[in-house]
């Protein structure tokens, strides 16, 4: 090829080279003009590289983005992905899905398809007759009487036994502490022994690394990755058992293989009705349920369902409370106003009591009707998780072409997320002051005043609603009133307080804090004094 020939061929790669990136251009700047207050929508990539550029403030820039397209925008996803849909906060669109057309939004094939390995075919993961079923299973013996009591003494007894023991201890060492990591381990062996009748024992006192709750979180931060890339990347990775779809499937390997033993073990115990009849928790009365209508023979498939009602319970119960205590203490401190009325109300409940302040330490703890008797302290955990909800965004997906109230077309197949993070920070829902801390905002004439339940969608809402929203509730009260109480909480200075993104609203550095041993209330009263 002579030296001519050879020029314009480079030119023309150039040509081509300089055309393509034109053309690149070009779809942007249509896109942007077509999409003025959506979030960019890249040629090929879709919404993705947007996602990447804001990994470290996600429900921040969906916030945002969502008040500048009043409410609801469209995307779709990388090119061959097949994924498009809509992401919204308006709570007409909301109800719309959660309840008046509840059919036409199921959990839908891309989320059960991501969390089968871990969930199965479990509350969490199904849809229509087998969700049906599940529920009316566990609504019965959530709400009976016996697991009520058998839950909330369980509650007040690890408080007691556990959580006020490692408090004490790091109070005496002042050393800075991990307080996000506490209250997890807290709330897992409170559903563990609720749930399941089994103490993983994780806040021991020397705080030990039990293999299964670390399978379990590492089982469901591997899965959201699936959430974050294409089918066609990750389901060969699956297939080849390499990166993180290798780590997913061993920690979902420890998961189920500690969740079988416990339920073979309690199969065992079978014979000893007497034995079974002494304990309340849900797994051993389920267990007793379907070992009467089998003529007492459990096959793998009865197994398999025990499996999933586990890992649902647990997925459910370990991190909605904790996190939410995570942020409402870091709030708290934040806002002194708040905790000082919060200390006020509850030495109030004591003195109605007729107990001294010092007999804060003592040991013991609150009843129920104390508990709901704290109407501030709700108030404050409720505004907590409207600003900070424990899952900040839900998914549905469109069985057929349907249309919002808003007026926003939803194709078959969409995928429609709703941000819950975003809901609570909208001033159109919630006033001028809507990113502000005012839990005065949940009372009215003194008694706390609960908000619609498409407007607040914390615990969810429709059909779907929270099943445990009550006890939650009360096993929150009962374990910031108990270390509220005693203790003062500071967060260690330059600690860094933001979200990690991954399905809870995890702190992204665990909340470190020092905490001392609260004064007496005649102590405070001269400090106030004095100032």
């Amino acid at each position: 090829m002579s030296l001519t020939e050879r020029v314009y061929s480079h030119l023309s790669l150039f040509d081509i080279a300089l055309a393509l990136l034109g053309l690149f251009v070009f779809c942007c700047l249509r896109e942007k003009l077509s999409n003025k207050h959506g979030p960019m929508l890249w040629p090929v990539f879709g919404i993705t590289p947007e996602f990447f550029f804001h990994i470290n403030d996600v429900y921040g820039w969906v916030t945002k983005t969502l008040k500048n397209c009043r409410g609801t925008f469209l995307y779709r996803g990388v090119w061959l992905d097949g994924s498009y849909g809509a992401v919204t906060c308006v709570p007409a669109n909301v109800e719309y899905m959660l309840k008046t057309n509840f059919k036409n939004f199921p959990k839908g094939t891309f989320f059960k398809d991501r969390f089968s390995d871990l969930l199965e075919d479990g509350i969490f993961n199904a849809d229509d007759a087998s969700w049906k079923e599940q529920r009316r299973i566990i609504v019965t013996e959530m709400h009976s009487t016996k697991f009520m009591e058998h839950s909330f003494e369980t509650t007040q007894h690890l408080v007691k036994k556990k959580l006020l023991k490692v408090m004490e201890s790091f109070a005496r060492s002042q050393e800075p502490f991990d307080l996000q990591d506490v209250l997890l381990r807290l709330t897992f062996d409170i559903i563990c022994i609720a749930g399941l009748g089994d103490d993983p024992e994780t806040l021991a006192s020397d705080l030990p690394q039990v293999p299964f709750a670390k399978a379990f979180e590492e089982a469901t931060e591997s899965t959201l990755f699936r959430f974050m890339i294409p089918p066609y990347i990750w389901k060969p990775m699956k297939f080849l058992d390499i990166g993180y779809e290798k780590s997913l499937r061993k920690a979902v390997e420890v998961v189920h293989g500690f969740v079988n033993k416990m339920i073979v073990d309690r199969i065992r115990k079978l014979k000893d009705e007497e034995t079974l009849d002494n304990r309340s928790d849900v797994l051993t009365r389920i267990i007793q349920i379907e070992s009467r209508r089998k003529g007492n023979e459990i096959d793998p498939s009865t197994v398999r369902f025990f499996r999933q009602f586990c890992t649902s319970f647990i997925l459910a119960g370990r991190d909605t409370s904790s996190v939410a205590l995570s942020w409402f203490c870091w709030v708290i401190q934040k806002h002194p106003e708040v905790e000082n009325k919060i200390i006020s109300e509850i030495r109030e409940i004591l003195r109605r009591r007729g107990d001294s302040p010092a007999s804060k330490t003592d040991g013991s703890l609150f009843t129920v009707r104390e508990l709901n008797s704290m109407v501030y302290l709700q108030a404050a955990l409720s505004e907590t998780l409207r600003l900070y909800p424990p899952i900040p965004m839900e998914m549905k997906q469109a069985i057929e072409d349907d249309v919002f109230p808003d007026g926003t077309f939803i194709r078959k197949g969409s995928r429609v997320y709703f941000s819950i993070y975003a809901m609570g920070r909208m001033e159109s829902i919630w006033g001028k002051d809507s990113e502000m801390f005012r839990p005065e905002r949940w009372i009215q004439a003194g008694r706390f005043v609960s908000e619609g339940q498409f407007k607040y969608v914390v615990f969810n809402a429709g059909p779907r609603l929270c099943i445990g929203k009550t006890f939650a509730y009360l096993q929150m009260k009962m374990i910031a009133a108990s270390v509220l109480l005693r203790y003062s909480i500071k967060v260690a200075q330059d600690h860094v307080v933001v979200p990690r993104v991954t399905t809870n609203l995890y702190m992204k550095y665990g909340l470190k804090v020092t905490i001392t041993p609260r004064p007496l209330e005649r102590e405070e009263k001269v400090e106030s004094c004095s100032m």
